[in-house]
């Protein structure tokens, strides 16, 4: 990765809220990214227009025009290589990645998943956590691998479950975490600190046993 002015292509299917932070945060300086691309599945997806207001350049492929996941990551890909990312962003990428993709940016590719992995991996992470009788709950940044949501952990914000909370009010304050969190994240990556290799994490060439932790106040 580049130390600075990391070229990043930030992939998105909905309303771009994360998106929206990683904008924000470059504008502010808060970290230095160079967002070169924003892709979407989604020709209706509002996180282009938040692209567009931000001057950083967009493009869409519809996925139901491929009959096979990998024929529409490679159409993704082909869109992607030529602004060269060094790091692939999924905020809110509605899709699951096919092995060709992965391997195609090996190392290069973050997600975040709503809850402190490995626990919770896959949907309705909220609820299952409240349901649990979970006192604390979260979301971690992880490199992407052919495993879903199985990808070696990076950061997790985490906080204490409310007492009577519904999985509604908890998303949402799990949502106000990502948004600190995931740019961190990235930036961690950019710089160099925290690396991918052989399918493991390693932080200033030491492997990454457990993900660095933010607590955030109840």
């Amino acid at each position: 990765m580049s130390h600075s002015r990391c070229k990043t292509a930030i992939l998105i299917s909905g309303s771009g809220s994360n998106l929206q932070s990683f904008i924000d945060q470059v504008a502010s300086g808060s970290i230095d990214l160079d967002i070169c691309t924003v892709f979407s599945n989604n020709a209706r997806a509002f996180g282009l227009e938040r692209a567009k207001k931000a001057g950083i350049p967009t493009s869409c492929v519809d996925h139901t025009a491929f009959d096979s996941r990998e024929a529409f990551d490679r159409a993704t890909a082909a869109e992607l290589d030529p602004y060269e990312p060094e790091l692939l962003i999924l905020a809110g990428f509605m899709r699951i990645l096919s092995p060709w993709f992965v391997r195609h940016y090996e190392g290069r590719i973050l997600n975040i998943h709503p809850a402190l992995l490995p626990l919770y991996p896959g949907l309705n992470t909220h609820q299952r956590a409240i349901d649990a009788g979970d006192a604390q709950h979260g979301t971690t940044v992880h490199f992407v691998t052919e495993e879903l949501d199985g990808g070696p952990c990076i950061l997790q914000g985490r906080l204490a479950i409310r007492r009577g909370e519904t999985a509604e009010q908890l998303n949402r304050r799990i949502q106000a975490i990502e948004h600190q969190i995931y740019p961190k994240a990235a930036q961690l990556v950019a710089d160099g600190e925290i690396t991918f290799r052989d399918g493991r994490a390693f932080r200033d060439g030491q492997p990454l046993t457990e993900p660095l932790l933010i607590d955030f106040p109840d």
